[in-house]
């Protein structure tokens, strides 16, 4: 994180909270799974198949689309060379409302699914040499990242960019608040704010040199 500009570094802490919010209202509706946070699809599969075998398909296809979204995420982002920041979130947008369209018209399995490829998508916003730089839809490494970085604090050593991942973390945590809100109390508008959000963080990211 510290390795950007300040607009770069809002921008990723807004996607954070996107996937954030995203995430929390895709685990309500898909009943505890997960439409970004494939480290806790992939236990609930190892569980599923001990505990509800007829339920493990539902795990296998969330990581499954998971890698297919990050997969098409990085052949947009390759293409799109500069441009890619604004390309990338703007499918994501895309996705996003295509998701909001399927949950309005009573097809909530393709909305989950839209879901999950948008998140996947989503983790290609921010790349260097062809990796991910900044996990936005995952955050143990932020938080470990943080962690270190107190630890040098108290050390009395030099830890660049720690507070960039508590923010980091924070903007995620905050979406997350706000996806769960949304799903309970407007659950009608929740995923078409969430695809407004990503077209505005899309419109930022064409300001961006």
């Amino acid at each position: 994180m510290h390795r950007y500009d300040r607009p770069r570094r809002l921008l990723a802490i807004a996607a954070a909270t996107l996937a954030g919010m995203v995430d929390a209202a895709g685990f309500l509706a898909a009943d505890g799974y997960f439409v970004s946070f494939m480290s806790g699809n992939t236990t609930r599969l190892g569980v599923d198949l001990i505990d509800a075998p007829q339920r493990a398909f539902i795990p296998a296809l969330l990581i499954a689309g998971f890698v297919g979204g990050v997969f098409g995420g990085a052949l947009l982002a390759a293409r799109a060379g500069d441009r890619r920041k604004a390309v990338v979130l703007g499918s994501v947008a895309l996705l996003l409302l295509l998701a909001a369209t399927a949950h309005g018209t009573g097809h909530p399995a393709m909305a989950l699914a839209l879901l999950v490829l948008a998140m996947g998508a989503l983790n290609n916003t921010f790349q260097r040499d062809g990796e991910v730089a900044v996990g936005l839809t995952y955050m143990t490494g932020a938080l470990v990242k943080l962690g270190q970085g107190l630890a040098a604090r108290l050390a009395g050593q030099s830890a660049r960019g720690w507070r960039d991942w508590g923010l980091l973390w924070l903007g995620l945590a905050v979406g997350a608040v706000l996806g769960a809100a949304g799903w309970t109390y407007l659950p009608a508008l929740v995923l078409w704010l969430a695809a407004l959000l990503a077209g505005g963080l899309a419109l930022a990211a064409m300001r961006l040199r």
